[in-house]
């Protein structure tokens, strides 16, 4: 039986993460995982959302190309092969992923883990046979599954999840998509722009965690793409109708009828244990997940709990990734601590949506003195030059002098700009000197410094926006 420093169950990227910053620190280090390394995330998530998101993109900028003075004639497109280009990206970055590991001195073995002792992990194979492994320490990275909702007809065969709602060969005609969080708007954006007709049903409000003066700028261009959406609409049931399916929802003590050649559940994602019996080693767990400490250690010493498995769950790949190189640090001796409290957010729709750091709403309710600047990316000159003009940033911060508090992006690019949010929310920096810091021209990233600019002073290319 073959003795590891670090065992890692679970190949995502909070787990593939761990086991490369092991390998590093010269620890001897198994992965395990069940089905292909990446986890959700590379297979069935972040990556082949994004790809098709970014064809999606592209298909909407050719159709804009007479604006720039080209002609194209009739734009039309292969979702195949659209498909094959996101199959094959996957591919490539899981082929990556395993050079990476190998080179890094990682072994990897495939299969289903177990969990016999602190120190002892059995793993069965594809073709039935089992092998175990010694180990001084363990990480879970079990991941998370879908949440599916207890509504008659949402078993009916057809009705899909975003896993397989990625892997559509064919875009139908009509989706109706249960749910309004990030997963259920983003595949709704995608498909929209792609000629799908889509209904969003949701039963409170859309985006529920995102600043709600950013979600009601959203929503109208969400259904200038054709998305309509439907909220504080309850389902009720769903039937199979000749061309698909029939969904009866109601919404404001009235019943109707939405019909969809397709339905995506979408309402959310839960901590999933990976099918590993926790209760035998003592771990404790709540609703949300594995509990742990800032270290990411569970109850049971010299095990850790990472990603989406961990309470009380980001259910963020970049969060999992940082979790687990905290986790492998401690493992190995170093002091390490995880900090959730500047978590930025990236929402794929068109246009963008990020965050980092506290909604106007969540300021308020702490007491804060709540101020906030807003610039729109209308009146910025390099939005303005590439026809990408939708959209604002809104600053919160406290006083007119006072640290920033959150940003909020809505607009081209917001997923890399947001960045620079993350950097004033975490290191406490003053709204003055984010306007004071000088921004390059003509660059999207201005908008972030007349947003600065209209809490303390005034927006230079702007005299006054709502």
């Amino acid at each position: 039986m073959e003795h590891y420093q670090l065992t890692v169950i679970g190949g995502g990227p909070g787990g593939y993460a761990a086991a490369l910053r092991a390998a590093a620190l010269g620890q001897k280090t198994l992965l395990i995982e069940k089905e292909t390394l990446g986890g959700t995330c590379l297979n069935h998530g972040c990556i082949p959302t994004k790809t098709l998101f970014h064809s999606a993109q592209l298909y909407n900028k050719i159709k804009k190309a007479g604006e720039f003075g080209f002609s194209t004639g009739e734009v039309t497109f292969s979702y195949g092969k659209i498909q094959d280009r996101k199959i094959a990206v996957v591919d490539k970055l899981v082929t990556g992923l395993s050079g990476l590991l190998k080179r890094a001195g990682v072994e990897t073995c495939f299969g289903t883990a177990q969990l016999i002792s602190a120190n002892l992990v059995e793993i069965e194979k594809a073709d039935g046979n089992r092998l175990r492994a010694g180990t001084d320490k363990i990480i879970l990275a079990p991941g998370s599954e879908e949440i599916i909702p207890s509504v008659t007809g949402i078993e009916l065969p057809g009705i899909l999840t975003s896993r397989e709602a990625l892997a559509l060969r064919e875009v139908p005609s009509s989706l109706a998509v249960i749910g309004g969080g990030v997963i259920a708007v983003e595949m709704a954006s995608i498909f929209a722009s792609f000629g799908c007709s889509v209904t969003i049903v949701q039963r409170s409000i859309i985006l529920r965690r995102e600043d709600r003066e950013m979600v009601r700028r959203l929503i109208p261009y969400l259904r200038k793409q054709g998305i309509k959406i439907m909220t504080d609409t309850q389902l009720e049931k769903i039937e199979q109708s000749a061309n698909g399916y029939a969904l009866t929802v109601s919404a404001r003590q009235k019943e109707e009828t939405v019909k969809a050649e397709a339905v995506l559940v979408a309402v959310g994602r839960k901590a999933s244990s990976g099918g590993l019996d926790l209760n035998s080693l003592g771990i404790k767990c709540s609703s949300r997940g594995i509990d742990v400490s800032d270290t990411m250690e569970t109850s049971a010493a010299g095990v850790y709990a990472i990603g989406d498995a961990a309470a009380p769950g980001y259910f963020l790949a970049h969060v999992a990734t940082h979790q687990g190189i905290v986790a492998a640090e401690n493992a190995a001796g170093l002091q390490s601590v995880f900090k959730g409290e500047v978590v930025p957010v990236c929402i794929f729709t068109q246009p963008e949506l990020a965050r980092v750091g506290l909604t106007e709403e969540e300021a308020r309710e702490k007491g804060y003195d709540v101020k906030v600047g807003k610039f729109p990316f209308s009146a910025n000159g390099k939005a303005f030059l590439q026809g990408e003009g939708e959209g604002a940033v809104k600053i919160v911060c406290d006083g007119k002098d006072g640290p920033v508090l959150g940003v909020h992006i809505l607009g081209p690019h917001a997923s890399d700009l947001i960045q620079e949010g993350a950097l004033a929310v975490s290191a406490g920096i003053k709204i003055s000197e984010l306007a004071d810091l000088i921004h390059p021209h003509p660059t999207l990233s201005e908008a972030v410094w007349e947003a600065a600019l209209t809490v303390g002073k005034s927006p230079l290319h702007l005299e006054h926006w709502g």
